[in-house]
């Protein structure tokens, strides 16, 4: 299956593999490449020594494209006012756990793009570069540029795709409603704006020029044909992955996407603010049916992490889901335990 995503990315398949900031590495990344499709680095909770480590393993491992995330947010000005009530609100749950608040640091938890990653990036020149939250400052972006990366970003409506290609983004990256993890939007927080992944990709289709990726809900070969009959020259997958072998996926989330693939299961996802401070869809647990799943105390992105943290650490080292981010879509049903290398050409070939 070749499409026009593949003659602009260099790539032999149609298949980007979602970056997964917190469930993978380098070696998904590889995998993903070495089969043929896009593997994808997820670099917003990675520093500049883990960044540089990570690109060095690609560069090692790999000798196909490969795509580098980062997130493109304004860190925000910190609330006092509003941290104290987002911990006061999380503190039954403190109790229960022993854990001292006071001894809590704060902190942004995700790093946006910026022109010291920027310089870690540039030893490497990674081919492409997507961006989530929009873009970064013309002076970043032009950098990226100058080393011939091809640049991505995500739209999650006809507005946002406008404004990216207007902007000289090389391909759309259109995220349904449907998709994992966090929402990509930028122009506007009202989600009553954003619509699911077949209308978001045909209307996107016919809005802009350039190739467009439908992302969002597609975990096997008919979702991936399905897009491309819409219009889409390639298909973002991220949940499918996660089971994989060389994702790093934890084991409680491991085990909420296995339950949710299960057949006969019913999976249960919920757009919440509650782990990072901006929505972002997983499996509903604990915290999600107690606290939210949206709830306004919640600091803004990215500050409302730093308080659940502790909260999400001792209750995995019992086993226990009730306060981990469990990104996923709405649709786990093809979610199987295979090689990334085997996944990826069976979404690709099996849809051909």
């Amino acid at each position: 299956m070749t499409t026009a995503l593949c003659d602009r990315l260099g790539v032999q398949l149609p298949i980007i593999q979602a970056p997964m900031a917190g469930s993978q590495g380098s070696a998904l990344a590889i995998a993903v490449s070495n089969a043929g499709g896009v593997g994808s680095l997820p670099c917003a909770l990675l520093d500049l020594d883990a960044l540089r480590r990570e690109l060095a393993a690609i560069r090692s491992g790999t000798a196909k494209p490969y795509n580098v995330n980062v997130f493109c947010h304004v860190p925000p000005t910190g609330d006092d006012a509003r941290e104290r009530a987002w911990r006061e609100a999380l503190a039954p749950y403190y109790r229960e756990y022993g854990i001292d608040v006071s001894a809590i640091p704060s902190g942004p938890g995700r790093h946006p793009f910026s022109f010291e990653s920027a310089e870690v990036m540039e030893e490497f020149k990674p081919p492409i570069v997507s961006f989530h939250f929009g873009l970064p400052s013309s002076d970043l972006l032009r950098r990226v540029r100058r080393w011939g990366a091809v640049v991505l970003s995500s739209a999650t409506t006809v507005d946002e795709a406008r404004w990216l290609e207007a902007h000289g983004v090389d391909v759309v990256i259109a995220q349904g409603l449907e998709a994992g993890g966090h929402r990509g939007h930028f122009l506007s927080d009202d989600l009553t704006l954003q619509m699911g992944t077949v209308s978001l990709v045909r209307q996107i289709v016919q809005a802009v020029r350039v190739p467009v990726v439908a992302a969002g809900g597609v975990a096997d070969a008919s979702g991936v044909k399905a897009m491309i009959v819409l219009g889409a020259a390639g298909v973002q997958v991220g949940t499918a992955y996660l089971l994989c072998p060389e994702a790093t996926t934890s084991p409680v989330h491991r085990q909420a996407i296995a339950a949710a693939a299960a057949p006969g299961a019913t999976s249960h996802t919920a757009l919440t603010n509650l782990f990072t401070g901006r929505p972002a869809r997983g499996a509903v647990n604990r915290i999600m049916r107690e606290q939210g799943p949206m709830n306004p105390i919640a600091p803004p992105f990215p500050l409302a992490s730093a308080a659940v943290l502790p909260l999400r650490v001792a209750a995995e080292a019992a086993g226990r889901p009730d306060f981990s981010p469990l990104w996923a879509g709405q649709n786990a049903s093809a979610c199987r335990e295979i090689p990334a290398a085997e996944l990826t050409r069976v979404l690709a070939l099996g849809a051909a």
